[in-house]
């Protein structure tokens, strides 16, 4: 009788361990397939990190919104309602503490509201982008160079958006795929 319970117990966990990550690969696929892509402007590329492997780290233009409620804590969980400029990339129209209910949006952290501007900055959570460990450091190169190029909106990161959830899909120099550009 006690081996019927830890086989039952061993089947259970070994399930558990399948279907969490097979949740997590099947909501990211999901938000690919069916939500709305966003292109984010990018800015400058900070060093990588050894001991989370081989990726390069995003700031965002949008990263601040002009907000006369000062209200906020830092590291506060917020939803920051997006939509499309006229040249195509994000830009946040609302900021609330509350999920919206219509349009599209993402979480976000509050960094710090500086009163004397009325400016709420915050962090947007997907600002790290994996990249083979051998592009890593000339996509990190490629993306510094060409921040400093007289282009505007020439770097930029493909995120799509589905009810809050968000996935950086791929990051973008001069309309190319930055691994397919270091390669050039």
């Amino acid at each position: 009788m006690k081996t019927i319970h830890i086989f039952i117990l061993f089947i259970i966990v070994a399930v558990a361990q399948i279907a969490v990550p097979a949740q997590m690969i099947f909501n990211r696929e999901s938000i690919l397939n069916s939500g709305m892509a966003y292109k984010f402007k990018t800015e400058p590329v900070d060093p990588t990190d050894p001991f989370k492997g081989k990726y390069i780290i995003l700031n965002y233009e949008l990263d601040h919104i002009k907000m006369t409620n000062n209200n906020w804590q830092r590291n506060q969980e917020i939803y920051v309602s997006i939509t499309n400029d006229s040249l195509g990339f994000a830009k946040a129209t609302s900021v609330s503490i509350e999920q919206p209910e219509l349009g599209s949006f993402v979480s976000a952290k509050v960094e710090w509201y500086s009163e004397r501007d009325s400016i709420l900055r915050f962090t947007l959570p997907f600002n790290e982008f994996y990249m083979d460990e051998y592009k890593a450091y000339d996509a990190e190169v490629a993306h510094r160079d060409a921040q400093r190029d007289s282009l505007p909106n020439n770097t930029y990161a493909l995120v799509y958006v589905k009810e809050g959830e968000a996935v950086l899909d791929n990051v973008f120099i001069n309309d190319i795929p930055i691994a397919k550009f270091v390669e050039q």
